[in-house]
């Protein structure tokens, strides 16, 4: 099939897979290097909300189906025919994009980009959003818009700025020069980057890893660490104080004298060294 001939359902534009309480959530838009669509970020707004709370998922994986993550958004679908309608139509397909990737930045569960391949553009909102970023060296990140004449909008020049060094991200945005994943990683953009074929396994490990922490306390931490960026030294430790007596409110307190007990009393764990069994909290 051609790129033409392909019109995916709307519900199709999205693939979830879940085993072992890892969410395995794919771009699934091959075809078009799973650009994004009006229907694809619908989607994936639904498929977001509808993992959120679900007690057989603790981590989210947000990756793409074959050879890219992403390469942005979708020239024809997303600019062209919503210019054509007018304003109206660009407004609501902004706020359909933009709203998904919020809702990943602020996520009550750990999430994690698997980047396998393109990254482009519009795709740096979601690269942004996740926690965790972890890339295929072979993978490609770029800002091309200035290759065709405008600014990397839709908040992709901000993220550039936000996790790399201002130099660095003015040279990328300014020379619309493509980035390895170990540059991605060198420059900030992302984690970590490994061998392709390593990809997989290593996002399965950080995963499997995450899910033996306390739930609670990974989202008050992955939020404060949002939180904490535009504030001064003296706010964060206000704020960090405020958040655990909060996190304590969900659950904190008695995950803490748990962890307290294995260490002290039955030394079954130390913290540098791993994780507390948080099976044992309240039993």
């Amino acid at each position: 099939m051609t790129e033409q001939t392909i019109d995916r359902a709307e519900e199709d534009t999205v693939a979830v897979h879940i085993e072992n309480r890892i969410a395995w959530v794919k771009y699934n838009r091959p075809e078009k290097r799973n650009c994004m669509s009006p229907k694809l970020n619908r989607q994936m707004t639904r498929v977001l909300e509808d993992l959120e709370f679900r007690d057989d998922v603790g981590v989210v994986v947000l990756t793409g189906e074959g050879s890219a993550f992403s390469a942005g958004m979708d020239l024809q679908e997303y600019f062209r025919e919503n210019e054509q309608k007018g304003l109206w139509a660009t407004r609501k397909a902004q706020r359909e994009a933009y709203n998904w990737w919020n809702r990943l930045r602020w996520y009550e569960k750990p999430t994690i980009g698997m980047i396998n391949g393109w990254c482009f553009g519009g795709a740096y909102g979601p690269l942004f959003a996740v926690d965790i970023a972890i890339s295929s060296d072979d993978a490609k990140f770029g800002l091309s818009e200035i290759n065709w004449g405008i600014l990397p909008g839709g908040g992709a020049s901000k993220v550039a700025q936000e996790l790399m060094p201002l130099r660095k991200a003015m040279y990328h945005a300014m020379m619309g020069e493509n980035l390895t994943g170990k540059q991605a990683e060198a420059q900030g953009l992302v984690t970590e980057s490994v061998p392709h074929d390593q990809l997989v396994a290593r996002v399965t490990e950080i995963a499997e890893a995450l899910l033996k922490k306390d739930a609670n306390a990974l989202r008050a931490t992955k939020w404060a660490m949002r939180r904490m960026v535009e504030m001064t030294y003296d706010n964060a430790e206000d704020y960090l104080i405020r958040a655990q007596e909060a996190l304590n409110g969900f659950g904190g307190l008695a995950a803490r004298k748990e962890a307290t007990k294995q260490f002290l009393d039955e030394k079954t764990f130390k913290p540098g060294l791993g994780t507390f069994d948080i099976t044992k909290i309240n039993k």
